[in-house]
């Protein structure tokens, strides 16, 4: 992916959203720009509008810390855009940011067998292992039994992406279709700040672009959030629709790789559907 079109689309987009009212900026009139111009950001961010420019142009190598602070606040980024920026910063520097020691070579960490031991004591909901593309890799006996509409009997790898936009069945498995779809890219995103040359996700970047006009729609946006905590509703094929608590965690042993766990609240409707005996039918 190209550093400079991506700092620069991504600067654009968080210009264009936010209007002079909520920066607590006067509008005047004969606005030709949707949301802030240029002169506007760089004046909240304390820098002269040639050096903003040049950051929105994608050059942003060499931009220190504070300067990106500074335009972080003037756009108002939260704390995962804020993020995003940093990591895009860092990849034009030349800085590695997926912490994975290239060139690693051996046994699959997922055949590591502590890694399926400690999935395997997860009997309460569905777990699973995924990567930062979104690939299934390994999971639990009720995760296996409750993404059956996704791993399907074997073959090629799950992935969570191409069931969201090119499988029809996920807008039976995902009630919120369209929220489901714009987590998936924005989550999608963040992972492609942090590791840009990652040839796997360009790949399914480009796969998905080039069959899913939504998914086109979704990137071009340029929204970015990380996955970490909430809720989701699923509608499986065995047990209906069931609303799960999902929390995130990271493999440390493993650091693109995170392991997902769900749980139903205890006693409700939903716990009932997910308990172990899904694993039986």
């Amino acid at each position: 992916m190209d550093n400079q079109s991506e700092v620069r689309e991504f600067l654009m987009s968080r210009r264009a959203r936010l209007t002079p009212e909520l920066a607590g900026l006067t509008a005047g009139g004969n606005r030709r720009v949707a949301g802030l111009r240029r002169s506007e950001v760089a004046a909240l961010a304390g820098v002269s509008v040639e050096y903003y420019a040049k950051l929105e142009r994608g050059a942003i190598a060499g931009a220190s810390s504070s300067v990106l602070d500074a335009v972080s606040r003037a756009l108002q980024l939260d704390d995962t855009e804020r993020s995003h920026l940093f990591d895009l910063a860092r990849a034009a520097d030349g800085i590695p940011l997926s912490g994975r020691p290239r060139g690693r070579s051996g046994k699959s960490p997922i055949n590591r067998p502590s890694l399926q031991w400690m999935l395997g004591s997860i009997t309460g909901g569905p777990a699973l292992v995924v990567n930062m593309h979104q690939d299934i890799l390994a999971t639990n006996d009720l995760g296996r039994a409750f993404y059956s509409p996704i791993i399907g009997d074997g073959g090629r790898t799950p992935n969570l992406a191409r069931f969201q936009f090119l499988d029809s069945a996920s807008r039976d498995f995902y009630p919120d279709w369209d929220l489901f779809a714009g987590m998936c890219v924005a989550i999608m995103r963040a992972r492609a700040g942090r590791d840009p040359h990652n040839k796997a996700l360009q790949d399914l970047v480009g796969e998905l672009s080039t069959r899913s006009e939504v998914f086109r729609q979704l990137w071009g946006a340029h929204d970015v959030r990380t996955h970490g905590t909430g809720t989701k509703r699923f509608n499986h094929p065995l047990v209906g629709e069931v609303t799960l608590a999902y929390e995130e965690l990271a493999i440390t042993a493993e650091p693109s790789f995170a392991l997902m766990v769900y749980t139903a609240e205890p006693g409700s409707p939903s716990a009932e559907g997910t308990a172990p005996g899904l694993v039986d039918s």
